[in-house]
């Protein structure tokens, strides 16, 4: 089987690569800078160049391909959904021209709804894509992200997290080296066919207030949790540079679950994933925090 795997040295992508490599498989990487691949790797995969925002490079580069696992890029222009439209332009045609039978795609919690989710708007919109292409699709409807704490790493080391939504309202958190196993498994998996969604939600539902203790107990600095009003965050994510489209996406990725929403599929043995927050916080934040002043 010759499997190909977008976003390698992502979040979530290098874990799948290297889960792939141990499962004996020798995965096409496709990237827009292989360069950037971790030595050991590049000897176990084969890297080709690709912008999965050019469709042209996109169907070229995964010629020969039985099993796909597409990631949208993160957005590189002033309109995230505009570039998600692009991303599934990209991915529709390779499937199609390349007869790919088989996708794993990485979606999100929310993608349900299909509008009003701000950026998750575009995953829903990759979804129904490869829904109507008539091959054997799983949409990995995933949690909120670990690693979405590391960039507030200056917010953690002040000692409080800035949030929209109510601290007391709980979410799927889970690590991405979970979601890779559960995308490993299904391409590799011949047990499965049409269309399917496989939440990932983490081994617990948290709210901000728990993920406060939590952070608190792992990394030995207190934190806390706040929550501000949308034109606050509004505010700060526009001084920071973020374009007007960027912002509403942002926020709408929250506003649009803070109420009224449950996810399609529930809590079960299936959806549950084992890496903890504060296992994962202990081993990946604690040493950012540890020693700052």
């Amino acid at each position: 089987m010759q499997i190909a795997v977008t976003t390698p040295t992502g979040n979530v992508g290098h874990h799948v690569v290297a889960t792939l490599i141990r499962a004996g498989i020798r995965p096409r990487v496709l990237l827009r800078h292989p360069d950037r691949l971790a030595p050991e790797v590049r000897h176990h995969v084969d890297a080709v160049r690709a912008d999965q925002y050019d469709a042209e490079s996109v169907v070229a580069a995964t010629d020969g391909i039985d099993a796909l696992y597409w990631v949208n890029p993160t957005s590189d222009s002033e309109d995230p959904l505009a570039d998600c439209a692009r991303a599934t332009g990209s991915v529709v045609r390779a499937v199609t021209e390349n007869r790919i039978g088989r996708v794993v795609f990485q979606s999100s919690i929310g993608a349900e709804k299909r509008h009003g989710a701000g950026e998750i708007d575009g995953l829903a919109h990759t979804e129904t894509a490869l829904d109507d292409l008539d091959i054997d699709v799983t949409h990995l409807r995933c949690g909120y992200f670990f690693t979405n704490l590391e960039p507030q790493l200056p917010a953690l080391r002040a000692g409080v997290v800035q949030v929209i939504l109510p601290l007391d309202q709980p979410m799927a958190w889970v690590a991405p080296r979970d979601i890779a196993e559960v995308a490993a498994t299904r391409l590799l998996s011949p047990a499965w066919s049409g269309r399917c969604v496989q939440a990932v939600h983490g081994p617990a539902d948290l709210t901000w207030h728990q993920v406060a203790d939590i952070l608190t107990a792992a990394t030995g600095r207190k934190i806390g949790a706040e929550q501000i009003t949308d034109d606050a965050m509004r505010a700060r994510l526009h001084r920071a540079g973020m374009s007007d489209a960027t912002v509403e996406a942002m926020l709408g990725m929250s506003t649009g679950l803070r109420e009224n929403f449950t996810p399609e599929q529930s809590r079960t043995i299936r959806t549950t994933t084992p890496t903890t927050l504060a296992a994962w916080a202990y081993d990946h934040l604690r040493p950012q925090l540890v020693d700052a002043p």
